[in-house]
C-alpha cells in the first residue's frame, strides 16, 4: 500500500534529520498528507512534475525535535483491518490520531466518533 511507504520515508527524514523529503505521487497519498498538514505533522507539501509526478514534502520540527515520535501501520495489503466508529480507540490517552480511510475520506478517530463512521483503519500516529 502506498500509504506505509509514505510514512516510513517521512519517518526516515525525521530519524535523519532532513528538511524535506521525496515521495512519488498518488491522491490518496495527498489526501493523507492534507490530514497530517491539518493536524501538525508536516510542514508543507507540494506536487511537482509534468508526467512523472512527486510530492516534497517540508517537515517540521518544534525546538528541534520531531514533530512525529512514532507511527504503528495496522492495514496492509495483505491484511486489511476495518473499525466500527465505536471501536476506536484513543491512542496514546488523546495525545495521538488514530487515521481511517472512510467514505468521507482520511479521517481521524476523533471525527470518525462525531460522524458515527468507520472504515479503514490506517496507522496510529503521536
Amino acid at each position: 500500500m502506498s500509504v506505509i511507504d509514505l510514512l516510513i520515508r517521512i519517518k526516515n527524514g525525521y530519524m535523519a534529520r532532513r528538511e524535506l523529503v521525496e515521495s512519488p505521487y498518488s491522491k490518496f497519498r495527498v489526501s493523507v498528507l492534507e490530514k497530517l498538514k491539518k493536524l501538525g505533522y508536516i510542514q508543507d507539501f507540494s506536487v511537482s512534475g509534468e508526467y512523472r509526478k512527486t510530492i516534497s514534502i517540508t517537515l517540521k520540527y518544534k525546538d528541534g525535535d520531531p514533530a512525529i515520535v512514532d507511527v504503528k501501520i495496522f492495514s496492509t495489503p495483505g491484511r486489511r483491518i476495518y473499525h466500527s466508529y465505536k471501536n476506536v480507540k484513543p491512542v496514546k490517552g488523546g495525545m495521538g490520531y488514530a487515521i481511517l480511510s472512510s467514505s468521507k475520506g482520511i479521517i481521524t478517530g476523533s471525527e470518525a466518533h462525531k460522524d458515527h463512521l468507520g472504515g479503514e483503519l490506517l496507522f496510529h500516529i503521536w
